[in-house]
C-alpha cells in the first residue's frame, strides 16, 4: 500500500536521516522545515525526489500546518508522522530568559502538538497510523544547561503518553524516541569541546550517536508489522546514557 509519512525538521540532521530512510523503505515523504533553502537542497539530493513533497512551514503556525498536511495527503494517504523539528539552548536555569524559554516550548511542544493534531485528523480518515515524537534524554534527566530544552522534551514525553492512550481506539499508535547526544548541526552548535568530553565520559558506548541510528529506530516504531503492540513507549537511543551509574574510568 502506498502511504505518506510527514517528517518535520526534515532539511537536516535526524529529520533528514528519517526522510532518506523512509524513502528507502518505500514510503512517500512530505518534508516540512522552516528553512526553504536548506529544504530544497535536501530534497534535490534525495534518491527519489519525485516521491516527496517539500513544504516550507513554521510548525508553530497552525493555519499553515493545516494547509501543509492537506497537501501531504495528496501524495498518498497519511499513515505516519515523525515530529523532529526542534530548537535548543545550552544555558543555565538562571541565565535563561523568559523569552527564550517560551520560544523553545513553542517550537518543541506546541509545534509538535499542532502538527500531530492535523496529522491525526488525516490518519482517522485513512484508518490509522503511527506517530513518533522526538524527545531527548534531557527530558528524562536533569542535564545541566537544559532548563528550557529539558522541560520541553519532558512535556513531549508526557504528551506522547496521553496521545497513545486517547488514540489507541482509533488505531493510531504514538511513541517517543529519547536520543542521547547525536552528531547534528544543532548539537555541534550547542556542545562545546568540554561538553563533548563530558558527554562521552558518561555514555557507556563512549561516542555520540549518528542521525541514521535514530532514523532506523523511528522506522521500527512506524512499522505496524514490527511494532504493532507498542504504543506510549519512550525508546532511549542513547548508547546507554540513561542506564549509566558508576562507569569504568
Amino acid at each position: 500500500m502506498t502511504r505518506t509519512v510527514i517528517i518535520t525538521g526534515a532539511a537536516s540532521g535526524i529529520g533528514l536521516a528519517c526522510v532518506e530512510h523512509q524513502l528507502a523503505l518505500g514510503w512517500r515523504v512530505a518534508l516540512i522545515d522552516r528553512d526553504a533553502t536548506a529544504l530544497e537542497k535536501a530534497r534535490g539530493a534525495l534518491a527519489r525526489p519525485r516521491e516527496t513533497l517539500s513544504l516550507c512551514v513554521d510548525v508553530t503556525d497552525e493555519a499553515v500546518v493545516n494547509e501543509a498536511v492537506a497537501a501531504a495527503g495528496r501524495l498518498a494517504p497519511i499513515r505516519g508522522l515523525i515530529n523532529s523539528a526542534a530548537i535548543g539552548a545550552d544555558q543555565s536555569f538562571e541565565a535563561t530568559s523568559v523569552e527564550r524559554f517560551r520560544k523553545i516550548l513553542d517550537v518543541n511542544v506546541i509545534g509538535s502538538f499542532i502538527v500531530a493534531r492535523a496529522a491525526i485528523r488525516a490518519m482517522r480518515e485513512s484508518g490509522g497510523g503511527a506517530i513518533v515524537n522526538l524527545a531527548s534524554v534531557s527530558g528524562l534527566r536533569g542535564n545541566i544547561g537544559r532548563a528550557a530544552y529539558g522541560a520541553s522534551k519532558g512535556a513531549v514525553i508526557t504528551m506522547t503518553q496521553v496521545m497513545a492512550v486517547e488514540l489507541a481506539s482509533a488505531n493510531i499508535r504514538v511513541n517517543a524516541i529519547a536520543p542521547g547526544p547525536v552528531e547534528t548541526a544543532m548539537v555541534r552548535a550547542m556542545h562545546t569541546s568540554e561538553a563533548r568530553q563530558n558527554w562521552v565520559r558518561r555514555v557507556p558506548q563512549r561516542r555520540y550517536g549518528e542521525p541514521h541510528e535514530i532514523a532506523r529506530s523511528a522506522a521500527f516504531l512506524l512499522d505496524d508489522e514490527q511494532s504493532r503492540y507498542i504504543t506510549g513507549h519512550v525508546l532511549a537511543v542513547d548508547g546507554g546514557f540513561l542506564a549509566g551509574g558508576l562507569l569504568p574510568e
